[in-house]
């Protein structure tokens, strides 16, 4: 008899995870920040897998353990920072012990603002735990001199004005991360370009082994898994090297091997179509036409413009 497998435990709301993990009641029911040695529940206690029903951002300085989300997890060392998204699931071993900073604020707390309507502009909340943003001392200060003001704005009496301060802060916690992480990207090019050849060996080992007859299209999540990085991750890492997402990147290599068959084999438009994964020829001249402003055939029909 197969073992019933136990779902994450789900917090609804700030107020109860304070609860949980017998910190004082937050200074407001949508929005918190804490620091993580204030913890004094013991950790035997609480779940392993849970999820949240709002957003969570970290600082982690130091940590013993290791904290992941889903399968992944990541040693947090050195210091980093990791962004939580509403029903993603995060794990813990029952050692983890880590030393820094977390900011809770429920997707309502945004509601009627800007920033709520464009948060998942942020594609960090969508990164793998293994993708967290390691932080320059000169950034970690920037970091957490944001939370503290946030945190000073909610230790203020409430007026007309505190909600709009903090949101600010808020946002400019976000897009000083977004800087940031565009700098990681760069300072880390060239393990960035080897995993861009890998990527290449995997699209061309794709087609070679024409796997699209049996697989259909190669998809942004099939390669993201092949070298262990989230979609969202794989698609801004290729932006920055390339200037286009993984998305574009698979429409490109389709591109190059379709003109491939046309050029050299007697294959009807339909066949090459199936090869590479299309599960309607329309489809495939759709896209062709598209990027390179020819129908298939007339690109075999006109060799000299290969």
């Amino acid at each position: 008899m197969k073992k019933a497998v136990t779902p994450p435990y789900r917090f609804t709301s700030i107020i109860e995870l304070h609860r949980t993990l017998e910190l004082p009641k937050p200074l407001h029911p949508l929005v918190s920040v804490f620091d993580n040695t204030q913890v004094a529940v013991n950790k035997k206690q609480l779940p392993t897998d849970f999820l949240f029903d709002f957003y969570s951002i970290s600082f982690k300085k130091r940590t013993k353990g290791r904290t992941g989300y889903g399968q992944s997890y990541y040693d947090f060392d050195d210091g980093t920072m990791t962004f939580v998204a509403p029903s993603q699931v995060v794990a813990t071993s029952r050692d983890t012990e880590y030393f820094g900073i977390s900011l809770l604020f429920h997707p309502d707390f945004l509601r009627n603002y800007p920033l709520g309507k464009h948060i998942k502009r942020f594609g960090f909340f969508a990164y793998d735990s293994n993708e967290a943003l390691h932080l320059s001392e000169k950034e970690k200060a920037i970091i957490l001199g944001l939370f503290e003001n946030i945190k000073i704005e909610l230790e203020n009496t409430i007026d007309d004005f505190s909600q709009d301060i903090v949101i600010s802060h808020l946002e400019t916690l976000l897009n000083y991360s977004n800087r940031f992480y565009k700098r990681q990207f760069i300072t880390r090019r060239t393990a960035n370009h080897d995993l861009l050849t890998q990527l290449e060996t995997i699209l061309d080992d794709y087609f070679i082994n024409e796997r699209g007859l049996t697989s259909g299209l190669p998809t942004v999540e099939f390669l993201a898994s092949k070298i262990n990085l989230s979609p969202r991750y794989l698609s801004d890492l290729l932006r920055s090297i390339t200037g286009q997402s993984a998305q574009q990147h698979i429409h490109e290599k389709l591109i190059e091997k379709a003109k491939e068959y046309l050029s050299a084999t007697n294959l009807t438009v339909a066949e090459i179509a199936f090869k590479l994964g299309f599960e309607y020829p329309q489809s495939f001249n759709k896209l062709f036409k598209n990027k390179t402003s020819l129908t298939p055939v007339a690109f075999k029909e006109k060799p000299s413009m290969n």
